[in-house]
């Protein structure tokens, strides 16, 4: 692949990535919330001096809704978009080295392997994951804390910088890098949807081609066409991917808060499930799929999008 089409490539995947984080950082925010241990949105009439972790299992978890109402009377909208800066910060690196790995990967095993073949699409989604993950945690973990400091509308906020100084002084250099083996444990959800993805992509292109030409008057409805059926593809993909491989999300949460006693990917696995029920791998899904289909449609048709023009 020639420096003009990586260039487009991490352009049109940073845009992707950007696009998305903004119109869908209020979910996000509740998501991480109902993922987290913490006891304030677990108990909104309780005194919270009297619920101790122990008997966190028999709390009933709150719904979205519930939680979104917890927010923004506490804390008001604003809190809604915790993590943006980091989020912003960290998507477009995030996404635009990721679809290059991805673009750049599937290229070389095209000439290595059966072009554009199921093993092609998981080896490069798995690399292309991997090395964005490495590259990017960091950002991510002061993302997740800023999204679950909960404090009132008239207590100080954490910011980034006080975040990146108290993770440093508590965990040093390794503390940046929690959650990373959950997120390692992610990328079978990343491989999973691109070769969903890709396979959809390729039926929706072999029915253009069989479908004959057009005239010239439906060449835009065509275009037009073709970047829906990319966002409805992408939806579906993540959709059924995300179901598998959810429990990795509320792992990593667990691990990255402050102060947290979840040590390691198997620890938190086998303690989550014991301590409050195996439906706690799954809380927050909703949420994630209310979130992630519109993000990553929306990430997927702008990445598609930027590429086709950028070829024009």
């Amino acid at each position: 692949m020639s420096q003009k089409d990586t260039l487009v490539h991490l352009f049109a995947g940073g845009c992707g990535g950007t696009v998305g984080a903004i119109l869908t950082c209020p979910l996000e925010v509740v998501k991480t919330r109902l993922q987290s241990s913490s006891v304030t949105f677990y108990v909104s009439q309780v005194t919270l001096s009297s619920v101790n972790g122990a008997s966190l299992a028999r709390v009933a978890p709150p719904g979205p809704l519930h939680c979104l109402r917890l927010i923004l009377e506490r804390e008001g909208p604003r809190s809604l978009f915790r993590g943006l800066g980091p989020n912003l910060v960290g998507v477009a690196p995030s996404r635009a080295i990721y679809f290059a790995a991805y673009s750049s990967t599937k290229e070389q095993l095209n000439t290595l392997l059966e072009p554009d073949s199921t093993q092609v699409h998981m080896l490069s989604a798995g690399l292309a994951g991997f090395t964005a993950i490495t590259a990017t945690n960091p950002i991510w973990l002061i993302k997740t804390r800023l999204q679950l400091d909960a404090r009132h509308r008239d207590e100080r906020r954490l910011n980034a910088l006080d975040c990146v100084r108290r993770v440093y002084r508590s965990d040093g250099v390794r503390g940046f890098y929690r959650g990373m083996s959950a997120s390692y444990a992610g990328i079978s959800e990343t491989v999973v949807h691109f070769v969903i993805y890709e396979g959809i992509k390729r039926h929706l292109q072999e029915r253009r081609a069989k479908g004959g030409a057009l005239g010239d008057e439906d060449e835009a409805v065509k275009d037009a066409s073709d970047f829906l059926g990319m966002m409805l593809a992408a939806a579906t993909s993540k959709t059924c991917a995300t179901s598998i491989a959810y429990p990795h999300e509320v792992i990593r949460t667990r691990l990255r808060e402050e102060g947290s006693r979840y040590r390691s990917f198997f620890q938190t696995l086998l303690a989550v499930p014991r301590e409050e029920g195996y439906r706690a791998l799954y809380r927050g899904l909703t949420t994630h799929l209310v979130r992630q289909i519109p993000n990553t449609a929306i990430m997927m048709a702008t990445y598609e999008l930027v590429v086709y023009l950028l070829h024009q």
